[in-house]
């Protein structure tokens, strides 16, 4: 395969927004950053020295998601990528049954590593791991809004326990005492781990040095796995012959002032943003239960829109956990899922047909069902809204696209004014 670029670090992300978030701190590096959504043709060639992979496989049984990760990390390999990075979200959102696991098990094969670190923390979002344990905002992720999320609920905080039924090879920890310790200590670690044939390491991080003390082991023979905040610290390894090469942000590009916000995360922080525009701003709510019964509830929810359409409308799906639970009891968790992202989707489309050339989409799964519907397949990051959320930009039919894809934890309660700031 030729090359327009010198391709150094490839990464794959299990969805569409952990990886504009991982694209979005990439870029803080200065160095050229593209973000493609789905695998490239095989012909393609690499346009920037950072490639990013955008899945939607982070709810796909696990044999599936394996296929689809290393179609990915084949196209990077073969275009020319130095180190893989496989990156899933800060939250660890698996089960007994998930697909992290498997995926960086495949990965280290492909790649022959030794070892496979996993790293969620993100401590500028309040992702740390302390001995083992996964906290979001100083409650232990068990403990957490995670625990009822619609789609990974997540029961367990240790993720030693969580990610042991996951794989084949043992799993050990670097606890952060090891990690602050010295590099003799970490490598005394690692050769104990090795005599009990341990293969998966969870590593402990609960600020920035420690991520910065993981990414210097990179040079050992090790995959590195986890949130954006450790993919971060890899371009000072991979790039440190190269000068500074400036923000590798974008422009922003003429896109109009019509903005359309989408919204099918449940999350805490989701809905406490969601009330917040509700405030100030026109808003309309999805119910699957209404979803389900015909396309009159679609219909109606574009007639709400073509009514608003000059207004910076909200239509979200964001529900509390009862809400969820009692929809999922009569529809099943993946049918209610897909009516949500489906019809989020066919509304995007409406508005594109409408003249909106901006979006923000709140939520993993439907920010996938959106760009696909738009025809999107390669994005260009610009500025942050939050950290780990960007504006990004594409180009249809000769047209700028303004696309903000948001992990539905990320951000705080104003984000969606926020974000209609940024393009201001």
């Amino acid at each position: 395969m030729t090359t327009t670029s010198t391709l150094r670090l490839g990464c794959v992300a299990d969805d569409f927004t952990g990886a504009t978030d991982v694209t979005s701190l990439l870029a803080r590096s200065g160095v050229p950053v593209t973000l493609r959504l789905g695998t490239p043709e095989a012909e393609t060639p690499a346009s920037s020295s950072i490639e990013v992979i955008a899945l939607k496989c982070r709810n796909l049984p696990p044999r599936q998601a394996v296929d689809e990760v290393l179609a990915a990390a084949d196209w990077l390999l073969g275009a020319g990528a130095e180190k893989l990075y496989w990156k899933y979200c800060s939250t660890f959102d698996s089960t007994a049954k998930g697909n992290i696991g498997p995926v960086a098990e495949a990965l280290a094969e492909r790649q022959d590593s030794r070892w496979v670190i996993y790293c969620p923390a993100f401590p500028e979002n309040g992702r740390t791991c302390y001995f083992g344990n996964l906290f979001v905002n100083g409650q232990p992720l068990d403990e957490s809004p995670m625990r009822d999320h619609p789609l990974t609920p997540m029961r367990d905080a240790d993720l030693t326990r969580l990610l042991r039924p996951q794989v084949d090879g043992e799993v050990g920890l670097l606890d952060i005492e090891t990690l602050r310790e010295s590099g003799d200590a970490v490598s005394s670690r690692l050769d104990e781990l090795a005599a009990r044939n341990v293969r998966h390491v969870i590593a402990d991080a609960i600020d920035g040095n420690d991520l910065t003390t993981l990414s210097d082991m990179l040079g050992r023979e090790m995959l590195l796995t986890g949130g954006s905040a450790l993919a971060a610290e890899l371009p000072r390894h991979l790039f440190a012959d190269d000068p500074s090469m400036g923000d590798a942000r974008e422009r922003i590009p003429e896109t109009g002032r019509h903005t359309l916000l989408l919204s099918g995360s449940c999350s805490a922080m989701t809905r406490r943003q969601v009330a917040a525009y509700q405030a100030h701003g026109p808003s309309y709510r999805l119910e699957p239960m209404a979803l389900a019964e015909g396309d009159e509830a679609l219909d109606a929810a574009r007639q709400w829109l073509d009514d608003h359409y000059d207004a910076c409308p909200l239509i979200y799906a964001s529900a509390d956990p009862e809400s969820v639970a009692r929809a999922q009891a009569v529809l099943g968790g993946e049918r209610a899922g897909t009516l949500v992202e489906a019809a989020l989707a066919a509304l995007a489309d409406h508005a594109y047909r409408r003249g909106i050339r901006r979006f923000v989409v709140a939520g993993g799964e439907s920010s996938g069902a959106v760009a696909q519907t738009l025809g999107v397949s390669q994005l260009r990051v610009a500025r942050e809204i939050a950290p780990g959320v960007p504006w990004t930009f594409a180009e249809r039919d000769g047209e700028a696209l303004a696309l903000t894809f948001k992990s539905g934890n990320f951000g705080d309660e104003n984000f969606f004014a926020k974000a209609l700031e940024t393009l201001s």
